[in-house]
């Protein structure tokens, strides 16, 4: 047997036939950029999440560069993170001229440990970056708590945990602004890239808007308007076709970018959204079988505070002898992940931070011990089956 970490083409047959007539509406209507499906989808993200506002845009990183140039996070400034997530979290801040600031995470729950964090607090220091990681939300009271005090932003890497929830909240409603990823392999994920910006600041959503799409058109000359404390009301788009003429994007009011989702990718996270809770329990439902069948083995499971509902983006093992283990599983025809081989304070991109081994040793313990297996809503019983027969086999 032969199972996949994660089966994309499983999850496009369950909803092929409504994702292939949206597609071809879309192609057929001739409004590939900004239509309707865009525009309709941010209003069903922002019902879903419970926020004001949602600003789609290309991709993920390009979703955490942008709230941070949306709160002024620039040269010189810092931003407090984790150092056991993706790239795109450290590499963001770092784009937009600041520096990341890695604090280590709690053992259980691999996110950044609140207990932690304000040693590292500075006069430089201008947000703190709390990373969701593998679909679990951080202990965000606390997180908050800090920022209150000392003045700080909160911004939400909500990237693999659309659908989860603090104590009652979902993921994405908790701070100041957060972001998403659509990357085909997150629990919401597109035919392509993606990605969504959500906030409930009228003025952080409408400096997104202009930053996506190069500072221009109506949502430019709001976002200067804002930034310089101008009352004048903006020229309106009423509606033009982005796709083919409009007049009002030569008109340039802030130095942003172009990060546009696109309507086809719209289209069909739409379909996708409306399926997203019951593809999060099935996910819940294997976490749990895994949980149980997989207790008496001597693998470590992946820990789930009381408070939050996670949504196993990925369903996260530990092993004394990693690399033995995923030879062993692949070896029997199951795929699997480490995540993530290299804590972020350690790779050659931040060097001349001056970090070393030793610094964060929580999330370089878990460096040497995680790993992935197969999770996806449609994984079968039998596989499920397979997978968990094979593992307490190993070492036999």
């Amino acid at each position: 047997m032969q199972i996949q970490l994660i089966n994309l083409k499983r999850q496009y047959e369950s909803i092929k036939e409504e994702v292939d007539k949206e597609v071809l509406d879309v192609l057929s209507a001739g409004q590939y950029i900004m239509g309707k499906n865009v525009k309709e989808f941010e209003r069903e993200v922002s019902e879903y999440i419970g926020t004001k506002h949602s600003v789609s845009v290309g991709n993920g990183t390009d979703a955490l560069i942008i709230a941070l140039k949306a709160l002024g996070i620039g040269k010189g400034d810092e931003v407090i993170t984790t150092p056991f997530t993706f790239f795109a979290t450290a590499e963001s801040i770092s784009f937009v001229g600041a520096t990341p600031v890695f604090v280590d995470v709690d053992i259980n729950t691999f996110n950044i440990d609140p207990a932690k964090i304000e040693e590292k607090i500075t006069d430089k220091t201008k947000a703190i970056m709390p990373v969701h990681i593998f679909g679990q939300p951080c202990d965000m009271d606390a997180i908050n708590e800090i920022a209150k005090k000392h003045n700080l932003k909160v911004i939400e890497d909500a990237c693999q945990a659309i659908g989860s929830e603090y104590k009652g909240k979902k993921a994405g409603s908790l701070s100041d602004i957060a972001c998403f990823s659509f990357f085909p392999t997150k629990n919401l994920g597109c035919a392509g890239d993606g990605g969504m910006i959500v906030t409930n600041d009228y003025n952080l959503a409408t400096v997104c808007r202009a930053l996506r799409a190069h500072g221009s058109g109506a949502d430019g000359q709001k976002a200067f308007n804002i930034i310089n404390n101008i009352k004048e009301d903006a020229v309106e788009d009423n509606g033009t076709d982005n796709t083919v003429y409009n007049p009002l994007k030569y008109y340039n009011y802030l130095i942003g970018q172009n990060s546009r989702l696109d309507e086809l990718q719209a289209a069909i996270l739409r379909v996708k959204l409306r399926n997203l809770d019951i593809w999060n329990d099935a996910r819940r439902k294997h976490a749990r079988f895994y949980n149980e069948q997989l207790k008496d083995t001597n693998l470590a499971a992946p820990f789930e505070a009381d408070n939050v509902k996670h949504v196993y983006h990925l369903y996260i093992l530990q092993s004394d002898d990693r690399s033995k283990m995923v030879n062993y599983l692949k070896e029997n025809g199951i795929a699997t992940g480490v995540y993530y081989p290299i804590p972020l304070h350690l790779q050659k991109a931040y060097k001349d931070l001056g970090y070393k081994e030793g610094d964060l040793p929580n999330a370089e313990y878990l460096s040497h011990r995680t790993f992935a297996i197969p999770m996806f809503a449609e994984l079968t019983d039998e596989e499920k089956e397979y997978i968990v027969d094979t593992i307490k086999k190993f070492g036999d």
